[in-house]
């Protein structure tokens, strides 16, 4: 099964973890990227405010086309309970080319299963796997035992 990573990632976090899911699965991998500068003290607030509003961003060109992968396990950081902007986009640009998805947030908390249910219905189809972390757990590496279950699942 040919399966892709695409994520998006403002401090690393996400990024970190896709990379990492990347290499168990052995697998491609494609960062998302907003135009829109979301740096900053008005960065971080714009930021919420349009994830929370579930507006879409614009997003550099995509280099790898998810029709071409039987899986996509998507990653994105929770904002204000939402998913990113950047990542709305891609799933509202892609919808129609993704087969099977699987999806991992990293928060600053528990993030809730509105997320996922939220994703479902932008796909119109179930998630495979997800998996979320908080940051506390990806910094001290409490996370090996969640992500090695969340892999298992998607492994085939």
């Amino acid at each position: 099964m040919k399966k892709l990573v695409v994520y998006y990632s403002l401090t690393g976090n996400t990024k970190s973890l896709a990379e990492n899911i990347s290499k168990s699965l052995n697998c491609d991998i494609e960062e998302i990227i907003d135009k829109k500068n979301r740096r900053g003290f008005f960065g971080f607030l714009a930021a919420g405010r349009d994830a929370f509003l579930k507006r879409i961003t614009e997003i550099d060109n995509i280099k790898k086309d998810p029709k071409n992968y039987d899986m996509v396990i998507i990653g994105t950081p929770v904002w204000a309970g939402r998913i990113t902007p950047a990542i709305r986009t891609y799933l509202l640009n892609n919808k129609d080319k993704i087969k099977k998805f699987a999806f991992f947030t990293t928060s600053g908390a528990s993030a809730s299963d509105k997320i996922v249910k939220n994703l479902e219905d932008i796909l119109n189809k179930k998630c495979d796997s997800f998996l979320n972390l908080s940051t506390k757990e990806i910094k001290n590496t409490l996370f090996k035992e969640k992500l090695e279950n969340f892999l298992k699942v998607i492994k085939d």
